[in-house]
């Protein structure tokens, strides 16, 4: 686990990297910016995911990764990492699940993922549903003209089944599940708003299953990314931040231990 100084005054987002290729990246940033401290499991690199929300956590982060929400046999952390997320929703702890990580949230209660008919890579659009556009943590991020938000896409598996009870608050055309809320505080999205231009770069390098199931052209597809970076920004910075207010939230009502 990668972790900051220790510092009793600063909430705890837990992140849980399911790549090497994908850390916390600019949402990472932009919760330091807010004053919380991003500790990371390396899932990828065999550190350990637990399986209930430790104790001093006051946010759940996981992240974006190229195997599907149930390939345990692939890769065998996902049980417990789906464990943490429904534990989390069950005690009020705030989730931001990114990519997999929504797809994991999702997953883990009640909610279903198959293989989708369709494959974003680059930047697909998204849009508020009327849910999204009072939720106080969507209704922060900001088109970039008229109702389209940019969002920097990467994925072949869809979120086909909501669990019980969640509220859809993005979607798209071909996709219709890109961003939804479980309970008062877990929020799982299909995009990837961490994601810089440079990191898009280099998985547009590797021709992965999903690259090729979209006839993309990567180097299209990357230089999409960088020409809307700064737009990218605008939109999912102030939501992140919403977000962060959740935890702070919670860091509140539930402030950490005594050493």
């Amino acid at each position: 686990m990668t972790t900051p100084a220790p510092d009793e005054s600063r909430p705890v987002v837990l992140a849980i990297q399911n790549d090497p290729s994908d850390s916390p990246l600019l949402v990472g940033e932009w919760l330091e910016e807010d004053g919380i401290q991003v500790d990371v499991v390396m899932a990828c690199f065999g550190e350990p995911v637990p399986s209930s929300v430790p104790v001093g956590v006051h946010g759940v982060l996981p992240l974006g990764g190229a195997m599907g929400a149930n390939d345990d046999h692939v890769a065998p952390w996902l049980a417990a990492e789906r464990a943490l997320l429904a534990d989390a929703v069950n005690i009020g702890v705030p989730v931001l699940g990114l990519c997999l990580g929504g797809q994991l949230l999702a997953a883990a209660t009640g909610g279903r993922v198959t293989l989708g008919p369709v494959t974003e890579i680059g930047i697909v659009p998204v849009r508020r549903t009327a849910e999204g556009l009072v939720d106080r943590v969507m209704a922060q991020a900001r088109p970039a003209l008229g109702v389209d938000i940019p969002a920097a896409q990467w994925h072949q598996d869809n979120i086909v089944e909501l669990p019980d009870g969640a509220v859809l608050l993005l979607t798209n055309d071909e996709c219709p599940v890109q961003g939804f809320r479980v309970g008062d505080s877990a929020y799982g999205l299909q995009c990837h708003p961490e994601v810089d231009a440079e990191t898009f770069a280099s998985w547009a390098t590797v021709a992965d299953e999903a690259l090729r199931r979209s006839g993309r052209d990567a180097q299209e597809a990357s230089d999409e990314v960088r020409a809307a970076e700064r737009d990218l920004i605008s939109a999912w910075r102030p939501m992140t931040r919403a977000w962060a207010d959740l935890v702070w939230s919670r860091a509140r009502e539930v402030p950490a231990p005594p050493a």
